[in-house]
């Protein structure tokens, strides 16, 4: 996956932050600071998918900082989670929100007249509402206000989705990763190597070696059963039963004794049905 934080290319999501776009800079290149007091650089933010823990324990090094998370400055944050709690007040709304890491407020300040139009609209409409227990998505900033952080919310939205959950987790998780831990083994300066069948990056050699170390214990008929398929031309399908059979002049339970020897040892897997099998290097 690439998260165009490493190679200067935009950075946009694709859970509904094109409308965030339009409250300005929720598009995101390589992370950079903003200048202190967070407004010199608002064009230059960059919007960072993070979990509640992650908000709650950002760094801040002085209070005319940027929070840091990973050690690189955050500006625009978004997150998921389920609503606790709603208090309505005549000039803001403050939600309580709670996505299993943690629980955090969220602001989101009003003008009395329009929202209470809005309610009303809203009241009359068959959309999904922000009501407590629903989940949502929050886009905004992290603030701290006497030693008790919160989140001014430029957009807050419910989540109909409920996908969008655990992507959020997993794109948090690999940007964490990514700057942790720098990119995958198999990046390169021009992009990223295809990652294998089994999801796994890396180098060629390192995966062979560990695919010659699990035929080693296989019996010489697995062994046989693999090279057919290693030899014989196939779509990402993979191959049937019956035509591994008939590449190696052999019976179909004879195939299907070493495929299973195969499949046990996580060498193979199957693809459309039980009967057809590819490798997992290919």
């Amino acid at each position: 996956m690439d998260y165009g934080y490493g190679n200067g290319n935009n950075y946009s999501t694709s859970y509904g932050a094109a409308g965030a776009a339009d409250g300005g800079g929720f598009v995101a290149g390589e992370p950079q600071s903003s200048q202190a007091g967070g407004k010199g650089g608002y064009g230059k933010d960059t919007v960072r998918p993070l979990t509640i823990k992650q908000v709650l324990e950002a760094q801040l090094p002085h209070p005319d900082a940027d929070f840091k998370v990973d050690g690189e400055s955050i500006s625009q944050i978004t997150f998921v989670g389920q609503i606790r709690n709603i208090n309505v007040q005549p000039s803001k709304i403050t939600y309580k929100i709670d996505d299993g890491t943690g629980l955090i407020e969220v602001m989101s300040w009003t003008d009395a007249e329009a929202n209470q139009d809005k309610m009303d609209v809203e009241s009359e409409s068959t959309k999904p509402k922000l009501i407590e227990e629903a989940y949502c998505r929050v886009w905004g900033r992290l603030k701290e206000f006497n030693n008790k952080r919160h989140v001014g919310a430029h957009i807050i939205r419910p989540i109909v989705d409920y996908n969008e959950i655990n992507y959020h987790l997993l794109e948090a998780t690999a940007v964490h990763l990514f700057f942790t831990r720098g990119p995958p083994s198999g990046a390169q300066a021009n992009g990223h190597k295809p990652a294998a069948a089994n999801g796994v990056q890396g180098g060629a050699t390192d995966y062979g070696s560990g695919v010659d170390s699990a035929l080693s214990n296989c019996s010489s008929l697995a062994r046989k059963v693999f090279a057919a398929l290693k030899s014989t031309p196939q779509s990402n399908e993979g191959l049937h039963v019956q035509m591994i059979a008939s590449s190696m002049g052999m019976p179909v339970s004879e195939v299907y004794k070493g495929s299973e020897e195969l499949l046990s040892t996580g060498l193979i897997f199957t693809t459309v049905d039980d009967d057809t099998w590819a490798l997992m290097d290919t």
